[in-house]
């Protein structure tokens, strides 16, 4: 079992623990549990979790595991390691991988920069790799630098979308009965064939459930039912669950889960799962300019771009301003920025914006989409003696593109008349809506004109 190297920065620190209320309903929300953390007197429990990531994913079809599959050029288990390093009372995170994948977990864990991450070696099948995981919690490995704690979460590397909120539900829950785990209403109706192929049973689906994850148990609970169950149980067992009522006679409380827990398990998820991502980082633009240049195709800008990114919210910042955001900045942080520059090609405001994200931690996990905007009177100068200026812009996104940033252009002609004007602004509202959209690495560096 190692120790994963601390990452340089993060924008959360980890916290050791979670406030125990007694009473405490398993939907407790974070607000209360920080409440009851805030009074005098109050226990606080030590959280783990374990995260088995020991397949070789047989069903996705495809050499690599599905938990190593690149999304937006990023492994997918990071995504999972980043949805729980958010949550700051979950100490300890501990992954199963297999011997050959440890040296690649490492170099994950390096590069995204994840923190309170322990490594165990995978057993050759699910409740193996999870009894592993549990072993380096309870101390039974040796080296190990973890320590037992009162409640352990276990949850699927390919499920990157588990927010706080179901897993305090299931933390809280466990608490209280011992065992807890997410469910979802079935989507299809299960039934039993016979030997023969034909229709034997089927299940009223409105009484079933399908168990997901995240699950939570009183570490004692659950470490006890996997030193008990039988070598058939660790070798063909999927539902952790079942093990904690077979063997340590304890009743999961069930908790509904939200849409959002399912799993990664054909390539066609892959795509789903990009697609979330794409509209989660989506959903904030800054926009930089000097406060010196005219304001007036800004402001007509800003009102074309607002129509075409509905519920998106758009700041406009000065250059230094947006500077101190991005170093201030945490979890919420705005991977989209629209650069503008009006009647200038010396791309002032764009290289002072490159130049604070390149000292910024903030392209390490998403691709940071930039669009430098120009506005040109081609009646003064034409197009044609700009674009010598403007092949800037190519050059500088082959650099840029190597640290996750994507630059692109656009121009926009000043000199035309209201109404021209008004369709270019709203034209080139309609691209820069469609790069942050769809981030394509294949348009980085072009020059688009509206």
């Amino acid at each position: 079992m190692e120790r994963g190297s601390p990452g340089a920065s993060r924008p959360v620190e980890p916290g050791p623990c979670l406030s125990s209320l007694r009473g405490a309903e398993p939907a407790a929300s974070a607000s209360t549990l920080s409440a009851a953390r805030a009074q005098p007197g109050s226990r606080v429990i030590a959280v783990a979790a374990v995260l088995p990531a020991g397949g070789c994913g047989e069903r996705m079809g495809v050499p690599t595991p599905k938990q190593f599959c690149p999304i937006l050029e990023r492994p997918l288990i990071s995504y999972t390691l980043q949805a729980l390093e958010r949550v700051y009372w979950i100490k300890d995170i501990v992954v199963a991988v297999t011997r050959e994948n440890m040296g690649a977990m490492r170099n994950i864990i390096q590069k995204y920069q994840h923190t309170r991450i322990s490594l165990v070696e995978a057993g050759e099948t699910r409740h193996r790799s999870i009894f592993n995981g549990l072993k380096a919690l309870a101390k039974d490995q040796p080296d190990t630098q973890l320590s037992k704690p009162e409640v352990v979460i276990i949850h699927d590397a390919v499920r990157p979308f588990v927010e706080e909120d179901v897993l305090l539900k299931v933390v809280a829950a466990a608490k209280e009965h011992g065992a807890a785990g997410a469910i979802r209403p079935l989507v299809s109706t299960v039934i039993s064939p016979s030997a023969d192929g034909c229709l034997e049973i089927s299940l009223e689906r409105a009484r079933h459930r399908a168990s997901e994850m995240p699950q939570a148990f009183l570490f004692d609970v659950i470490y006890e039912a996997y030193r008990q169950c039988s070598d058939y149980d660790l070798e063909f067992g999927t539902e952790c669950l079942h093990l904690a009522l077979k063997y340590s006679h304890t009743k999961a409380k069930l908790v509904e889960g939200p849409p959002d827990l399912w799993k990664v398990t054909y390539k066609r998820d892959l795509y789903a799962a990009e697609s979330i991502i794409k509209e989660r980082i989506s959903h904030a633009v800054c926009v930089v300019m000097d406060p010196k240049q005219d304001k007036e195709p800004v402001d007509h800008f800003l009102e074309a771009l607002k129509n075409e990114l509905n519920d998106v919210k758009i700041e406009s910042r000065e250059p230094g301003q947006a500077g101190r955001d991005i170093q201030q900045s945490n979890l919420e942080q705005c991977y989209n920025f629209v650069s503008m520059n009006i009647m200038m090609s010396d791309f002032q405001e764009t290289r002072k914006l490159l130049h604070m994200l390149e000292e910024s931690n903030l392209s390490i996990l998403y691709p940071v989409v930039v669009v430098s905007v120009h506005f040109f009177d081609f009646k003064l100068v034409p197009l044609s003696q700009k674009m010598e200026s403007l092949m800037w812009i190519r050059e500088s996104a082959k650099e840029m593109k190597k640290r996750n940033i994507l630059l692109f252009g656009l121009i926009i002609d000043y000199s035309q008349g209201e109404q021209k004007l008004q369709e270019s602004l709203r034209q080139g509202a309609i691209i820069i809506a469609s790069l942050i959209k769809e981030r394509s690495s294949a348009l980085v560096g072009q020059l688009l004109v509206a």
